[in-house]
């Protein structure tokens, strides 16, 4: 039986750990460095970070953050917003990330997901897929950040980048996001079923049923979440212990 990885979010815009909702209405909840520490010590399995305005200028402030991470931090750190190229991928695994996050660049050049692969290794490139429902269970591709859509079906380009040689999907639903809801079940399953790679949930966890009916009913492989913890209502051992209350195997932090 697989292992759920639980993986804490750390929306970064500057110096700041971000939050808002449906990707929107952003504001300041703390210091990366501060809830890194604090997450990697509650036993996160890994950590994602995301640059939500994606822009190379300011890229040298993101690195700064993973290096000084990845000294403090020995767990997997993953990190998107604004990877372009294979240039690009190579300055972050450089800087410390252990994985790179795409969404933009892989739609508008699917290549970059076969020569990353090829170049890093699979398991090197994660591809960020951010979906809104169209209705009659279809979902759209968005990119930006949520803002700007792209015409392409989300379930299908699962598939794709799975036969393309990425190692797992970041699956955001842009509805749930920062809704404190739950995860978008149908989506997250639909997801699973096409992928043949782990897909990664993320977006709209309220409480622990919502995170345990992901991974019954959504059949996601890890779980990503921001605001239940960066609010502090909950922690990442409450949230492992509850799961393995359910008969949900876990990783450990020695593992």
């Amino acid at each position: 039986m697989k292992k759920i990885r639980i993986i804490p979010r750390l929306d970064i815009k500057g110096p700041n750990v971000i939050k808002g909702i449906h990707l929107e209405g952003l504001r300041v909840v703390g210091n990366p460095g501060i809830l890194a520490k604090k997450y990697y010590e509650q036993g996160a399995d890994e950590l994602l970070y995301v640059d939500v305005v994606a822009s190379l200028y300011e890229r040298e402030s993101m690195l700064d953050i993973i290096r000084k991470a990845s000294k403090e931090i020995f767990i997997p750190l993953t990190v998107g917003g604004g990877i372009r190229t294979l240039e690009d991928i190579k300055t972050v695994l450089r800087a410390g990330a252990d994985k790179v996050a795409i969404n933009r660049a892989a739609i508008r050049n699917p290549n970059l997901i076969k020569k990353g692969a090829e170049m890093f290794g699979s398991q090197c490139i994660v591809i960020s897929i951010e979906a809104k429902s169209v209705g009659d269970g279809k979902w759209e591709s968005y990119v930006d950040n949520g803002r700007e859509k792209t015409g392409v079906d989300a379930v299908e380009w699962a598939k794709e980048v799975s036969e393309l040689g990425a190692g797992e999907i970041l699956l955001t639903s842009i509805d749930k996001e920062g809704t404190y809801k739950g995860y978008d079940i149908e989506l997250t399953k639909k997801i699973a079923s096409q992928a043949s790679i782990p897909v990664i949930a993320c977006g709209g966890a309220g409480n622990i049923q919502h995170i345990l009916e992901c991974i019954k009913d959504g059949n996601a492989d890890a779980i990503s979440l921001a605001s239940l913890l960066h609010y502090n209502e909950i922690t990442i051992s409450e949230i492992k212990n509850e799961l393995i209350k359910s008969n949900i195997k876990v990783r450990s932090i020695y593992e």
